[in-house]
């Protein structure tokens, strides 16, 4: 669900996504490993790999992100 009534904003995917964005803002280059990425989210919120796809199609429906082979490629 994109946005639950849940007092709690751990699950949301707007939450979520500021968080991958966050991640992707502090990486150096301007794409990062998939895995990288998600270890790296898991070091501020514990997600699971499914979840973290979600996260990311959702995001490339934004054009937040597009893919290239294996990284993500932010788009800003």
């Amino acid at each position: 669900m994109i946005v639950t009534t849940d007092i709690n904003p751990e699950r949301d995917i707007y939450y979520l996504g500021a968080l991958v964005l966050e991640v992707l803002k502090e990486s150096k280059s301007k794409e990062i490993d998939y895995f990288d990425a998600y270890q790296a989210l898991n070091q501020k919120e514990k997600v699971s790999i499914s979840l973290f796809s979600l996260i990311l199609d959702w995001l490339f429906l934004l054009g937040a992100v597009k893919s290239d082979q294996r990284f993500i490629v932010k788009c800003f």
